[in-house]
């Protein structure tokens, strides 16, 4: 099942069939922390999450991506509203969204890495890692 959520003349939508996977590329591709994408990982990560999509009428203009197990862990990725429709409010709405959506309401655990929308996320409740020296990661 779908979710999708209107806002005056925008609207969230979780059906990938709307998504416009080259414009998510397009941007992904030139992201700092996507850098060189290749169109088909980017493909793939759609096809592997739950994805949410804002759109103005019929145009993309915003994405991003939930790696979960829909109850103890989940992972926010590839946030982003392309730069004209910045300061609108949007990227807000869409974390609402997110973090209120049915299959996600009761997961415990979330994380995030950002380089410079510490403040968005800090009104969501995310914070510094308490401790980071117990979290590894692998190359």
């Amino acid at each position: 099942m779908y979710e999708n959520h209107l806002n005056g003349e925008y609207l969230i939508t979780t059906n990938k069939a709307k998504f416009d996977v080259w414009m998510i590329y397009e941007f992904l591709r030139n992201a700092y922390w996507s850098k060189g994408i290749d169109y088909a990982t980017v493909k793939k990560r759609i096809k592997n999450s739950l994805c949410f999509g804002i759109f103005h009428e019929k145009k993309q203009l915003g994405f991003a991506r939930v790696i979960t197990d829909y109850t103890s862990f989940a992972y926010l990725a590839d946030v982003f509203i392309i730069e004209k429709y910045r300061g609108k409010g949007l990227g807000k709405w869409m974390l609402e969204n997110i973090l209120n959506h049915p299959e996600l309401k009761d997961v415990k655990t979330w994380m995030l890495a950002t380089k410079d929308a510490h403040g968005l996320y800090e009104k969501f409740g995310f914070s510094a890692l308490d401790d980071p020296q117990k979290y590894m990661r692998k190359r």
